[in-house]
């Protein structure tokens, strides 16, 4: 009897759910023809008003035993020929047909994503359930732990959940016009990731995030997390900044220090070359700047021993720059010295009634002002301005031995010296503090630092991080770059740099994205503007979450590079509400458009709110008013 009920509500049920039948399969794509009785907006079943089939809609189709699931992507309506027109209602003439994309089968209680099998023509067609929608909208796989990220869109009563380990094992991809909530989504997920996560002993041992902040979104001490390090870097003259604790090594990278002095291949960068390797050989020395010293010495010997006058005092000039740089011009070195010019005999001291010639006598030259600059020297903190006096040094030796010209190699020198102050403003490296200053999470805030080290330092330390993470491979430790704002350092089309420095900018990331997975390193970019970045980078993602975007080169690229986004959540991108997105990807079975969940505490938000004008104007129209008002009624105030 038991049985017979069952049966009965199961045919009950599939009476009502039945929605229509195949009539064509091309590919994924499968054509339904509805059942006439079934063109209402809404069915009802066990008292409850159910929504019938429709765009964007899920249906299940019946293949034996197999249940296949798609997802309606469209419809239109084609007259039915073979029905008289004699009879019957004109509504009878009309078959309405479903377009309808295939995602995936339902197998042992679980939604699995891809094609297993293609319909058949006629096989049956049916609503699916609330416990087969919960099936398809369920994202979290195995043993991974759940975040709850938001609800569906459509469905406000559907959570989201999404797996720790198939998010943040990847590399997530967040795009949206500016005010779309990209950068609030991205809080959102590392909010919720630290809050689930933070119990666990392991977490804040093996996991690692840094954040680069163009805009100073994150720095606040609550943002995301209360637990982390911040470094608010600067390049104007502000008194209270930090700086972030570098080593040497970390600076003394040919391809880095041929990209600042924009250093040409055949000619400049075997120079910087030598430069390095001589600096490199003069720090291994028990006593480096006594070493160098003493070559300084050396060279300023075979100086004031030469014959070529246009060369002699085109090497002092290098010797004052090396020695007292461009901020003491007004000094001059070699003032006490003068050049024969009658016999050519070279350089002479001035005081010397008997023109006593260097050439000729050592003790003379130590006599000089330059001479007694030389055993004055003190190498400087700062890691540029070293390797500039180095490069100086490698000049004046190249020239002695007729190795390099002046104006082949002063360009690069000069280049350098652009980035000099930059550096010494925002790196230190006497600092023995490790960048991560014993947290697993710091945020670099580069909203107050110029263009050029915008581009250059997060290059630089992702770099740096990748590079130490990869020696530490069998320590199973996980590493979580992530960039907001993406199209300031990720973009190919930008003007304002040499091609080198572009090409090894992007190279950095793209063999993060490319190659990071396998050694624990992970990407997360958001941007407004996902046609700007490289292409490569783009396709590399698994994860994306994407927000409103209305110029056509981003909907292409978002389009042609996403194979997860199906057509409906496609076209929805330019018409999002803010807060809302598409998310699609690895971690999810198919697209779906999330309400993002908000923010419990509003201190842990980012700091991008659009400013509300009429608040602003309106309470200073509001205080304007009624000091006028005070002085229309005669009452006379004094303003404050």
């Amino acid at each position: 009897m038991i049985s017979q009920n069952n049966n009965t509500e199961v045919s009950l049920k599939n009476s009502i759910f039945k929605v229509g039948r195949v009539f064509s399969i091309e590919g994924r794509t499968v054509k339904v023809k509805v059942d006439k009785q079934k063109n209402a907006s809404h069915l009802l079943y066990k008292g409850e008003l159910i929504k019938n089939v429709s765009v964007g809609s899920y249906i299940k189709i019946a293949k034996g035993y197999t249940f296949l699931i798609g997802k309606v992507d469209g419809e239109y309506i084609r007259e039915d020929k073979a029905v008289s027109a004699d009879y019957g209602k004109d509504e009878d003439r009309i078959d309405r047909i479903l377009n309808v994309m295939l995602l995936g089968y339902i197998e042992n209680g679980k939604f699995e994503r891809g094609i297993k099998e293609l319909p058949l023509i006629e096989n049956e067609c049916f609503l699916i359930d609330k416990e087969e929608f919960n099936l398809v909208h369920s994202f979290v796989k195995g043993d991974d732990i759940s975040i709850k990220i938001g609800s569906l869109s459509n469905e406000p009563t559907q959570p989201i959940f999404v797996g720790i380990n198939s998010l943040f094992a990847s590399h997530i991809g967040i795009f949206g016009n500016t005010g779309s909530g990209k950068s609030y989504t991205l809080a959102k997920l590392y909010r919720q990731l630290f809050q689930q996560a933070i119990s666990f002993e392991a977490f804040k041992k093996n996991a690692k995030f840094i954040l680069f902040d163009f805009n100073g979104e994150y720095n606040d001490p609550d943002v995301i997390i209360k637990d982390k390090k911040v470094y608010n870097l600067s390049t104007r003259n502000k008194k209270e900044k930090d700086k972030l604790p570098l080593s040497v090594d970390d600076l003394l990278n040919l391809d880095l220090i041929s990209i600042m002095a924009n250093a040409t291949e055949k000619t400049q960068q075997p120079f910087l070359s030598r430069v390095i390797k001589n600096y490199k050989k003069t720090f291994e020395k028990d006593e480096p700047e006594k070493y160098f010293i003493g070559m300084l010495k050396n060279k300023i010997y075979d100086v004031f021993s030469m014959s070529d006058k246009i060369k002699a005092f085109l090497l002092l000039d290098y010797f004052q720059a090396l020695l007292l740089g461009d901020e003491n011009r007004e000094i001059t070195l070699a003032d006490d010295i003068d050049w024969h010019n009658n016999d050519n005999r070279g350089f002479f001291i001035k005081p010397l009634a008997d023109h006593k010639y260097l050439s000729s006598n050592q003790t003379n030259i130590n006599k000089t002002k330059l001479f007694k600059q030389i055993q004055d020297y003190k190498m400087p903190e700062n890691i540029v301005s070293c390797i500039i006096d180095f490069a100086y040094f490698q000049l004046i030796q190249d020239v002695l031995n007729n190795r390099a010209q002046n104006e082949h190699i002063a360009p690069a020198i000069n280049k350098l010296k652009s980035f000099q102050r930059e550096i010494e403003e925002v790196i230190d490296t006497t600092s023995r503090t490790d960048i991560w200053d014993n947290q697993n999470f710091i945020v670099i805030n580069l909203n107050e630092v110029n263009l050029g080290m915008k581009k250059m330092l997060p290059m630089l330390i992702s770099h740096k991080v990748y590079s130490e993470h990869k020696q530490h491979k069998k320590e199973a430790k996980s590493l979580n770059v992530i960039i907001d704002e993406a199209h300031n350092i990720l973009s190919y089309v930008s003007q304002r740099e040499s091609e080198t420095w572009k090409d090894y900018r992007l190279e950095t990331f793209e063999e993060i994205i490319k190659e990071g997975r396998k050694f624990g390193v992970f990407l997360t970019i958001a941007s407004q503007r996902p046609s700007d970045i490289s292409a490569t980078i783009i396709s590399q993602l698994h994860n994306y979450f994407i927000h409103r975007l209305i110029n056509e080169k981003d909907l292409q690229m978002v389009e042609n590079t996403i194979s997860y986004l199906d057509k409906a959540s496609a076209e929805t991108l330019p018409i999002l509400p803010t807060g809302t997105c598409a998310m699609a990807g690895q971690l999810a079975q198919l697209p779906v458009i999330v309400a993002i969940d908000p923010i419990e505490n509003k201190v842990n938000e980012p700091h991008n709110k659009t400013l509300d004008l009429v608040n602003i104007w309106t309470k200073e129209s509001a205080v304007n008013g009624k000091e006028m008002l005070k002085e229309t009624n005669g009452v006379k105030t004094k303003k404050k």
